[in-house]
Parts: structure tokens; sequence; C-alpha cells
């Protein structure tokens, strides 16, 4: 048990340690992109895994990823 705590305290220690870097573990990347408005309403009328079309002002305030592709 005391090797175990032991071990424990360690790592503890050395991720402690690891952690207090004052470089920044990525490059914070600041791009410039011109403000094209609000977005245009979603106008599909056909949708997968959901009960009803969805609409913009329904999404508002979640995080949303679009996957945009076609049956080709």
């Amino acid at each position: 048990m005391k090797r175990y705590l032991l071990g424990l305290l360690f790592l503890l220690t050395a991720c402690t340690a690891a952690s207090k870097s004052s470089e920044p573990v990525m490059p914070t990347i600041h791009a410039s992109y011109p403000d094209l408005g609000p977005a245009p309403e979603l106008t599909n009328d056909s949708w997968l895994n959901v009960d009803s079309p969805l609409r913009l002002a329904d999404l508002r305030g979640k995080v949303v990823a679009i996957d945009m592709w076609t049956f080709g």
C-alpha cells in the first residue's frame, strides 16, 4: 500500500510540474475573415434523423456541426 501511495504521489507531482509550463501547448492562430452578415435560413425540406425540418431559430445557443453533402 505504501508503494502504491508513493507511486501515486510521484505521478501527481510529475503531472503538476509538467502542466505549469509557461509555453503554450498549441499556438493560437488568429484569422481575419470578412463579416458576411447573418447566416441565411436553412431552406431544406428533406432532413435525415430529425422529425421536422431544422430552423436556425431552433438552434440558437447550441453547438451545431453542419455536414453538407448530396446524393449523387
